[in-house]
């Protein structure tokens, strides 16, 4: 879905409910399972599409849980509660063995990642879609549930729906929940970034002024994602990458970015390691 349809979809809630009530795949049968995947596949991966959201928020967000052959699990760890936050995420990267990333391919398929399923329609409004993918033996799956958390045990939901929803919130809690074969989660250190900008908009007045900083990487806002959106984006690579964190470090999400003249809001989004380049994450 692309970001267009995205914010055409929250300004009407009740047709985004309908239209994700059900999963969808590319087939009715169930998947087989994959062999030890490749070290750089994605093997499973958990990730919000839609909800009430700007643009700009949509295209920046992180996939809830990655998991890659090799056993990485990248995932958003601790965010500090304060308001303007930090302005960058914070990402967290922890290992899991081989046999482990296998059980945890068979447990989705199991679960039905990649089979058309009857979810209902819960009654919540502007909530997101929580998207399921796996690496079977005919290539990566998908499901998706509409608002699988936020609906929790809604009424109105057939013992059929209820039954396959909590099928996979079980297996959303077991993909969030995984233990740390190493011990200790690791920050995670991009190779590449996407900054996605938009004209700056003053904060709250009892935030003060926020100081200027000036942007270091290619000029803002970068390639539109579409004029009605108002939102560009840059790609940051190489020598590039730690300069840009460099100076977001010092910064928060209300900073004001100088370039071309212009101040601009910026969301960072480290790239992960299947991703290169910031339209084409935001677009997914």
């Amino acid at each position: 879905m692309t970001i267009a349809r995205t914010v055409r979809a929250t300004t009407a809630a009740a047709l985004l409910a309908l239209a994700a009530a059900c999963a969808q795949n590319s087939g009715g049968t169930a998947p087989e399972a994959a062999d030890q995947p490749d070290p750089s596949d994605v093997a499973l991966r958990v990730e919000y599409t839609g909800g009430f959201l700007t643009p700009a928020m949509i295209a920046g967000r992180m996939p809830i849980v990655t998991v890659y052959g090799d056993g990485r699990v990248v995932s958003q760890g601790p965010q500090i509660a304060i308001y303007p936050g930090p302005a960058l995420p914070n990402v967290e990267v922890r290992q899991i063995d081989a046999a482990t990333v296998t059980q945890l391919i068979d447990k989705a398929v199991a679960a039905g990642v990649g089979k058309t399923a009857d979810f209902g329609q819960p009654g919540v409004a502007d909530a997101p879609t929580t998207r399921f993918t796996a690496l079977t033996a005919a290539g990566h799956v998908t499901t998706e549930v509409y608002a699988l958390v936020e609906a929790g045990d809604s009424t109105g939901l057939t013992e059929q729906q209820t039954a396959a929803r909590t099928k996979f919130r079980d297996l959303y809690t077991e993909l969030t929940g995984l233990p740390d074969k190493s011990g200790t989660a690791k920050p995670y250190e991009p190779t590449a970034l996407a900054a996605y900008a938009t004209p700056w908009v003053a904060p709250d007045a009892a935030l003060g002024n926020q100081p200027e900083v000036a942007w270091p990487g290619s000029e803002l806002p970068g390639a539109s994602l579409g004029q009605q959106l108002n939102l560009g984006c840059v790609t940051v690579t190489g020598d590039g990458v730690q300069k840009v964190l460099a100076a977001a470090a010092k910064a928060n999400s209300a900073t004001p970015w100088t370039s071309a003249g212009k101040r601009w809001n910026v969301i960072f989004r480290p790239l992960l390691p299947d991703e290169s380049d910031c339209a084409k994450v935001a677009t997914r």
